[in-house]
């Protein structure tokens, strides 16, 4: 169930009850979106908005393993191997005329700020783990070097945890 920016923000501890019925007030009149008048009214920080968005979508939105979806070879020439990591994006494949693509919930909004600036086509997204993202990137857009560490920006044996795990992370990096 989809629940409101107001109530996330509540939620968050950034505005209160009182100051959510103030904006949708104010939304009412002027018909503009929520957060773009908290923003304005109560000087809540664009970072807290976005938070709030991305945790709304996430709620919405299909949650899946990229390693077990069929993915469209087709749409891998979408992004380049860099784009791909650097922006966390897995073209999956078309539904209709859309392009779903999967990424974090964390690389959301980065993902999307990307999609409009650089991919011809109207995409909608569905979200995943960041491990088996990472490990669909090694698979579907090797690159040298880059790995789930390089994701996190941890090191691999904390991310791995045991000596298997990181055999196995190695192994998929490998993959053609």
């Amino acid at each position: 169930m989809r629940q409101p920016i107001g109530k996330l923000l509540v939620n968050q501890g950034i505005i209160s009850e009182q100051q959510v019925d103030e904006v949708l007030k104010r939304q009412q009149e002027t018909h503009r979106p929520f957060g773009e008048i908290a923003e304005e009214m109560l000087g809540v920080k664009a970072k807290d908005i976005e938070r709030a968005w991305t945790e709304q979508y996430a709620h919405t939105t299909r949650w899946l393993d990229p390693l077990t979806e069929p993915i469209d070879p087709g749409v891998r020439e979408m992004v380049s191997r860099r784009q791909a990591w650097q922006f966390r994006v897995l073209p999956m494949g078309y539904d209709q005329a859309e392009l779903m693509v999967c990424t974090t919930k964390d690389g959301l909004v980065r993902a999307m700020n990307f999609a409009a600036r650089h991919i011809p086509m109207t995409c909608y997204f569905v979200l995943s783990e960041l491990q088996p993202l990472a490990e669909a990137l090694m698979r579907h857009y090797p690159m040298e070097g880059m790995s789930l560490d390089v994701l996190k920006g941890d090191g691999i044996a904390s991310l791995a945890g045991t000596p298997a795990e990181t055999a196995k992370l190695a192994s998929i990096r490998a993959m053609p």
